[in-house]
C-alpha cells in the first residue's frame, strides 16, 4: 500500500493527476460549473483512486455548465458520467433531465461523508424519483445583487427590488441572461407577487390570469421590457465587472474573486429577500461497475470537510455538510433553504411562458432603444 501511495503521489506531482505511470484505461467525465472542481481536487481524487487500485482517472469536460437546456443537451450527448446539476433542473420541463440520471445508493460504504450532510437537504422531493435519490446535496447560495461600495454610498443602496427600475440605475446594473426565470422572478417580486407566480398559475390552471400576465400591453411585460432595456450588461456563464456597473447580479463565487483583488462588492439585502438554489452531484444513467464505484469515491471527497470548507471560504456558498467549522449563511438563517424563495422546477408550459415573455421583452427593449437613438 505504501509503494502504491508513493507512486500515486509522484504521478500527481509530475503529471497533474494521472492515476499511474501508464495512462488510465478509463476516464470518469465530470460536467461542472466554473470554480467547483479545482486542479488540486482532481489530483487528490485521482490519488485516492490509485491508492484503492482503480485504473480510472477523473477529467473535467472542457465545457462549463451554463443553464438547464445546455446541461440537458450535453448530458444527453453521452459524454458525461457525473454532473453538478442545480436541483430544480432535474424535474424541469416534464422531468426530461430525470430520465438521464440514475438513483444513488446513499448507503454505499464508499459514501461515508453522506451521513454528515444537513438532513433537511437530503430528502427534497424535486430531486427524487419516488424514494430513490437522484442527487447528493453539494452546496448552494442565493441569486443576489452586489453593490460596488467604493462608488455606491450607504444612503444610495436600494432597499427594495423596485428600486432597480429607478432612472439612477439605468445602464449600471447587470442581470443574468441565460437563466431567464430569475429576471422573471425579480420582476414579479417587484410587483408584490411570488417569483414563481407563473408556475403557480399553470399548476392551478388559472388560464385567465395567465393570459392577462402575458398581454402585450400588460404591466408585467412593460416592466420586464424596462428591466432589459435598462440593463448595463446581460451575462451568461458569469458576470462581468467594469467601471460602468455599480450593481452586479451574481451567484456569489465571482464576487469573492473580485474582492480578493481589492474590490469592495457587498450583497444588497432587499426587503423582498433573494431566490435561493442548491447545486448537487448526480450520476448519469448507465454508470456501473468500477466507474460507478469511482463516482462514489469522487462524490464522497466533494462532500468531505476539505472541499465543503473551501466552497464556504472561497466561493461564498452554503456548504451542504455539517462537518464545516463555519457556514455563515446557514448560521445566520437556519431557514435559508426552507422558504418560499427556493426555486422550484418549471414544467414545459411554465418554461415556455417564461421563454416567450423573455424573448418578447428583449425584442421590445431593442425596439425602444433604437427609437430613442433615432430621436436623439
Amino acid at each position: 500500500m505504501l509503494s502504491r501511495r508513493i507512486a500515486a503521489l509522484l504521478c500527481v506531482m509530475l503529471w497533474g493527476g494521472c492515476v499511474s505511470f501508464a495512462q488510465a484505461t478509463q476516464t470518469l467525465r465530470v460536467f461542472t460549473w466554473d470554480g467547483y472542481v479545482t486542479d488540486a481536487d482532481i489530483g487528490n481524487v485521482n490519488m485516492l483512486l490509485a491508492e484503492k487500485g482503480y485504473d480510472i482517472n477523473v477529467q473535467v469536460i472542457d465545457t462549463f455548465a451554463d443553464d438547464a437546456d445546455q446541461m440537458f443537451n450535453i448530458i444527453r450527448s453521452g459524454h458525461v458520467d457525473v454532473a453538478f446539476l442545480t436541483l430544480f433542473f432535474i424535474k424541469m420541463k416534464d422531468q426530461r433531465m430525470q430520465r438521464l440520471l440514475q438513483p444513488i445508493d446513499t448507503t454505499s460504504l464508499r459514501l461515508p461523508n453522506y451521513k454528515a450532510l444537513e438532513p433537511t437537504l437530503t430528502d427534497i422531493p424535486i430531486g427524487m424519483e419516488g424514494s430513490d435519490k437522484l442527487y447528493i446535496p453539494w452546496g448552494g447560495g442565493a441569486y443576489g445583487f452586489y453593490a460596488n461600495r467604493d462608488v455606491v454610498d450607504q444612503k444610495e443602496l436600494p432597499v427594495s427590488l423596485v428600486d432597480l427600475w429607478k432612472p439612477q440605475w439605468k445602464g449600471k446594473v447587470s442581470f443574468n441572461r441565460s437563466q431567464e426565470w430569475y429576471n422573471i422572478g425579480i420582476t414579479l417580486m417587484a410587483m408584490g407577487k411570488s417569483p414563481f407566480y407563473i408556475n403557480q398559475l399553470v399548476e392551478q390552471d388559472k388560464r385567465e390570469e395567465l393570459i392577462q400576465l402575458k398581454a402585450d400591453n400588460g404591466d408585467f411585460l412593460k416592466k420586464l421590457t424596462l428591466l432589459y432595456g435598462n440593463a448595463g450588461n446581460l451575462w451568461n456563464s458569469g458576470p462581468v465587472f467594469n467601471d460602468k456597473l455599480h450593481i452586479v447580479s451574481s451567484w456569489g463565487p465571482e464576487i469573492v474573486r473580485e474582492n480578493k483583488k481589492g474590490a469592495n462588492w457587498q450583497l444588497i439585502e432587499f426587503k423582498e429577500g433573494n431566490m435561493v438554489w442548491l447545486d448537487t452531484i448526480n450520476f448519469v444513467a448507465g454508470l456501473q461497475g468500477k466507474k460507478l464505484e469511482a463516482a462514489e469515491i469522487f462524490a464522497n471527497y466533494f462532500i468531505g470537510k476539505q472541499v465543503q470548507s473551501r466552497i464556504v471560504d472561497s466561493l461564498s456558498m452554503v456548504a451542504a455538510s455539517t462537518l464545516v467549522d463555519r457556514n455563515p449563511l446557514i448560521d445566520n438563517n437556519s431557514a435559508f433553504f426552507q422558504n418560499e424563495l427556493f426555486v422550484p422546477p418549471y414544467d414545459t408550459v411554465s418554461g415556455n411562458v417564461v421563454t416567450s415573455l423573455t424573448n418578447r421583452a428583449l425584442v421590445k427593449s431593442e425596439v425602444l432603444m433604437s427609437k430613442k437613438a433615432l430621436a436623439e
